[in-house]
């Protein structure tokens, strides 16, 4: 974000460093306020609210940002961007331990969280400037929205983790995830 800050809204790094750390703040501040929410209203809808609003405002909050003059603007926009990632990152561990049962729970844990970083997070900023170069950088903002959408449709077939989860559920996730049934109805010609 500092460098599409500095690069594509023209602020200089001080300001943006500021920008960014006030934005930080304010994110570490969201972190047990959406804790306490997703524990109201669930794991899965705390998934499906993150994975939603983002899907629908990446676009638009990253348009908005590469054309921003104000840093008390840009400040709100990363703010925002940052709010609606707190709908994730404090449920984050949590969600991935429900999906597995203790004796690969390292393994299934460890080894995706490492794929999706490698593959997304490492290559954010290559895409980015790779497009930008070709001057097209508006469609990474569309290729952070799809990767967004596969997060709304893998959070729409999880089950209730509370209910259906390794740990505070029964275990019996697999199935429960909604995607078996289909698979089965499709197999039956139903």
């Amino acid at each position: 974000m500092q460098k599409f800050l500095v690069i594509s809204a023209g602020f200089s790094p001080e300001t943006v460093s500021f920008i960014m750390t006030a934005a930080l703040v304010g994110f570490m501040f969201c972190q047990p306020i959406f804790g306490l929410l997703a524990d109201r209203i669930g794991i899965k809808a705390h998934m499906l609210m993150f994975s939603g609003l983002a899907m629908l405002m990446v676009i638009p909050l990253l348009y908005s940002l590469q054309s921003v003059s104000s840093p008390f603007t840009a400040f709100l926009l990363v703010f925002g961007g940052l709010a609606i990632a707190s709908l994730y990152t404090p449920i984050a561990g949590i969600v991935k331990a429900e999906l597995f049962p203790p004796a690969v729970r390292a393994l299934g844990v460890g080894f995706p969280y490492a794929v999706g970083n490698a593959a997304f997070g490492g290559t954010a900023e290559y895409v980015a400037l790779s497009l930008r170069s070709q001057g097209i950088e508006e469609y990474f903002f569309f290729y952070v929205a799809a990767v967004v959408t596969i997060t709304f449709i893998a959070a729409m077939l999880m089950p209730n983790l509370s209910r259906y989860g390794y740990i505070s559920g029964s275990g019996e996730i697999e199935e429960r995830t909604g995607l078996r049934d289909r698979v089965k109805s499709q197999a039956a010609g139903i």
